[in-house]
């Protein structure tokens, strides 16, 4: 006999063990010679202070799913694995260790600040990647990459001076959201926006200079008034046409403020008509700034306190000062009144700290001649978003696009490849060394130049990975063989944070898109449709359940849920059910092998002599391949799961196994059970390839024990993908079994309708049964027997005799005689008791819903219950009612 399995299937022993032999035999590994097509898939990096959480666990099992997909089919899979260095978030870690030291990374400065934060990713780095493995993930981890190794660091220096020499990067003053928390400028992406905050819109006057009347203007931030340097009307509003060219004083600080014309930022008919224009701090004032040439005057410090352009208010926190200022100007008497006022409030996506609009020296990225290309790429089709809907996503915000702030007040990160030296002068350089040879070639020998302090966004290293990931900006095998990568599978919610940036670097840097498909998952809530939050206490950690059920039950369950544009709402109950389905798959295999020989080939014929539950099985497994397969090619994950799972518990385990068992037991002859064997061998093969992809350790070990099954691959993890003869293919047989498996359904249907013991044989008889079903119940006089205790079957009408019946698709009527199976005297005695209590309680309920003041009364949930209550009640009297009727002797 074949290899036994263990009794029980334990995944916490199975898990780790193969896990760790994937790797050890090298099996994910993937050279850049070869003829195989390639299949190249990048992982999105997760960051380096990261531990496992659910929305992890569900890339993983995607991506990891359509890796061993393709490899099984015979491609050169390339899964890429990395982490990011994650600037702000590492550096906050290691700050809040610094704390409980009761030191600053300044008390340290940058270079001993630096070693302390690679000496934590030292000891923190990979934790999240054995969590990965934990759960299956099958990359090539030879090739891991951090995102500031050295190879990475150099691609991301050279990508800078490119870009700079190109004129698509400079640095400029600009107006950039600045978050006084973390000290650091942040990107338009960084800002989460809270779109119905209720603040206060304050309304104040100002004098105007020649002391004739005064211009009323309203702002929900009252001390950016410090810093206005206009104030703007309508050029066609009549109230204040005369004015355009006169001044306004400032109350508080004594210059005088011109009142200018502009129709792009006033709406006449919104508040007074005039707006006070602080160009430092509004990024619509900033624009109306410059098309009039106005002073920009800063009045922030990088910690959110006003500085000495405030005047008396320098020094204070800037919502301290708001108070201060809103006092000031209600002693002046300027105060004209305040009411409730809905805004959009940015506040950082790190720390939650508001964010400030900071006037500040920058790095920008010129972002419109990147955004083109990138857009006409999806236009003509070079790259497709499933699920389609996101195309119009990604086009309105591409269309819309600014320049990009990538420079951040940090110390871990890529410092900017940029040196400083005397007159202003500037030098983008591949290398310190390379910036001095510039500077010494202006200003003489005797030079010296100070590195910019400020280090990349962490996105623009990760924008560049497609390709530096693959050895770039060396022309190396690997960029020609695998890029473009094949899909980009992520999450929506990094749509424009990175795949439209990966888009725009990848085609500037490469003049080809970075991938072909880009494949965006939908977010995992909890069963309720909830948002996964600590606050909430409904975190689910994909850790835990792993420990609990199997990292195999955990993958299914996402798999199976992962509905195209689809939250998955995530159940441990479902879990547990997957749990149960590995149990199956196990008990299964422990069934199969105790009846399957060492030498059991698993060698099917042509389907001439096969009997024909074993030509309905391999007809069966050859659709659900097909299927399988255009599936997963789809994206349509939770199809190529049910389908498998379908197949397996539903056609392997309750039918086949079923009608075959005494054929296993060679009660039809040796050479019926040869054929059984190979058969269910055969099947067996097929089923844990197709469910490999999605549940890969309980296949693989079972895999493992499959007579015959090393011959062909040493693991199940690089075996062939199933492609089943066509001849496989068996209509007939399946119309056959089909048949045979709605006469087995509808007795026992019967059966459990009318409580007949599961021990107790009954007769069936099927009027006008057409000669195939005929001819398939004769041969099939065993499988009805033990499936559905049928001890007689005739092909007559049952002519006067009491019985249930029950009518096929097929129009043909199965009837069970129940004389001689039940008490009949007794079973209609019984029915009728139960009819007169579910009248009595479908009385009550009806007489509460008639009752008006109960309706209008009562909570709605609770007069839905009593409807619902009403409707069941009504449903059991018809059943009921016809159950009593059949027992009298009445068929209709």
């Amino acid at each position: 006999m074949a290899e036994a399995l263990p009794a029980q299937y334990d995944p916490r022993e199975t898990e780790p063990a193969l896990s760790e032999w994937w790797e050890r035999e090298g099996f994910f590994r993937v050279g850049a010679e070869g003829e195989d097509p390639p299949f190249s898939v990048l992982m999105p990096p997760p960051n380096v202070t990261g531990e496992l959480h659910v929305g992890h666990a569900l890339f993983v099992t995607l991506q990891d799913a359509l890796v061993r997909w393709r490899r099984m089919q015979g491609d050169a899979a390339l899964w890429i694995p990395g982490t990011d260095h994650a600037g702000i978030a590492t550096q906050m870690v290691v700050e809040r260790e610094l704390r409980t030291e009761g030191l600053t990374r300044h008390d340290l400065g940058r270079e001993a600040f630096l070693e302390r934060v690679w000496a934590w990713r030292e000891r923190a780095g990979d934790r999240i990647l054995h969590q990965m493995r934990s759960i299956g993930a099958s990359p090539d981890w030879s090739r891991l990459f951090f995102t500031m190794d050295e190879a990475r660091s150099r691609a991301v220096g050279e990508a800078f001076v490119r870009l700079f020499e190109d004129d698509l990067i400079y640095r400029a003053h600009r107006l950039i959201n600045w978050c006084p928390q973390d000290r650091t400028a942040l990107s338009d992406l960084e800002v989460e926006h809270e779109e119905d905050a209720v603040g206060e819109l304050w309304s104040f006057a100002y004098p105007l200079a020649d002391g004739e009347g005064e211009i009323v203007v309203a702002t929900t931030r009252p001390e950016t008034m410090l810093g206005d340097t206009a104030i703007a009307v309508h050029p066609e509003d009549d109230r204040y046409r005369e004015l355009v060219g006169r001044s306004v004083r400032h109350p508080i600080l004594d210059r005088e403020i011109p009142v200018i014309a502009d129709e792009i930022l006033v709406d006449p008919e919104f508040g007074t008509g005039a707006v006070k224009v602080t160009p430092a701090h509004d990024f619509n004032d900033f624009d109306v700034g410059e098309r009039h040439g106005l002073e920009k005057i800063n009045l922030l410090d990088e910690d959110g306190t006003l500085n000495e352009a405030a005047g008396p208010f320098s020094g204070l926190d800037r919502f301290e000062a708001r108070r201060a200022v809103k006092e000031r100007i209600a002693e002046l008497g300027l105060e004209r009144g305040s009411r409730e006022h809905t805004l959009s409030l940015g506040r950082c996506q790190r720390c939650g700290t508001i964010v400030e609009p900071f006037l500040s020296l920058q790095w920008f990225v010129r972002i419109q001649p990147l955004a083109e290309p990138a857009i006409r790429a999806v236009e003509n089709g070079d790259t497709v978003f499933v699920p389609e809907t996101w195309t119009k996503t990604y086009m309105r915000w591409m269309e819309d696009i600014h320049d990009w702030c990538i420079s951040r007040q940090l110390w871990w990160g890529h410092r900017i490849p940029a040196w400083y030296g005397p007159e202003e002068s500037v030098f983008v350089a591949r290398t310190e060394e390379d910036a001095y040879r510039q500077a010494r070639e202006r200003f003489g020998p005797d030079v010296r130049l100070r590195q910019d302090e400020d280090v990349l966004d962490t996105w623009f290293s990760s924008g560049l990975l497609p390709f530096t990931s693959l050895g770039w900006p060396e022309k190396t095998r690997d960029l020609e063989r695998f890029y473009p990568t094949t899909v980009m599978e992520t999450g929506f919610d990094i749509i424009f944070f990175w795949v439209a940036r990966m888009m725009m670097m990848g085609l500037h840097f490469m003049g080809r898109v970075p991938f072909r498909t880009v494949f965006l998952h939908a977010m995992v809530r909890d069963e309720k449709g909830e948002k996964m939050s600590k606050t909430r206490g409904n975190v689910i950690d994909p850790l835990d359940v792993s420990e609990e059920y199997g990292a195999d039950a955990l993958r299914f369950t996402l798999l199976s849920m992962a509905a195209q544009g689809r939250d998955i709402k995530l159940s441990l109950d479902r879990v547990a059910g997957n749990r149960a389905f590995a149990n199956k798959i196990w008990n299964i295999a422990r069934f199969a092998l105790s009846h399957l020989e060492e030498d059991t080939s698993g060698e099917v014929g042509d389907g001439g002599q096969a009997e024909l539950m074993d030509r309905w099985i391999l007809s069966r497994a050859a659709r659900v391949s097909r299927e399988t397969s255009e599936a997963l090619e789809r994206f349509r994950f939770q199809d190529a799961a049910s389908g498998v799972y379908a197949f397996i518990w539903g056609e392997l385990a309750d039918w086949y196994l079923e009608m075959v068992k005494p054929r296993l037991y060679g009660d039809a002859g040796e050479e019926s059970q040869a054929r059984a064997r190979e058969t269910l061998r055969t099947v067996l093969d097929t089923a844990m390839r197709l469910l490999h992809p999605m549940m890969p350790f309980v296949t693989e070990e079972i895999w493992q024990r499959l007579p015959g099954s090393g011959s062909e691959a040493p693991a199940l993890a690089v075996a062939a993908w199933p492609e089943p003869p066509d001849h496989w293919i068996d209509e007939e047989a399946e119309a056959a079994v089909a048949e045979l498996q709605g006469v087995i359904g509808a007795v026992r249907a019967l059966r459990a309708e009318y409580g007949v013991d599961p021990g107790q044989r009954v007769a069936l008889h099927l009027a006008d049964a057409p000669s195939s079903l005929r001819e398939t119940l004769r041969t099939s006089e065993r499988t009805l027997s033990d499936l559905a205790r049928v001890e007689r079957i005739e092909f007559a009408p049952a002519d006067g005799r009491i019985g249930a019946t029950e009518v096929l698709p097929s129009g043909v009527e199965v009837f069970v005689p129940l004389e001689g199976v039940l008490d009949l005297d007794q079973e209609r005695e019984r029915l009728r008791k139960e009819m007169a209590r579910v009248e009595n309680l479908l009385r009550g309920t009806e007489g509460k819903l008639g009752n008006t003041s109960f309706v209008e009364r009562a909570p709605a949930e609770v007069v839905e219950r009593e409807r619902e209550k009403r409707d069941s009640f009504r449903d059991q009297r018809e059943v009921l009612d016809r159950k009593i009727r059949v027992l009298e002797g009445s068929r209709e």
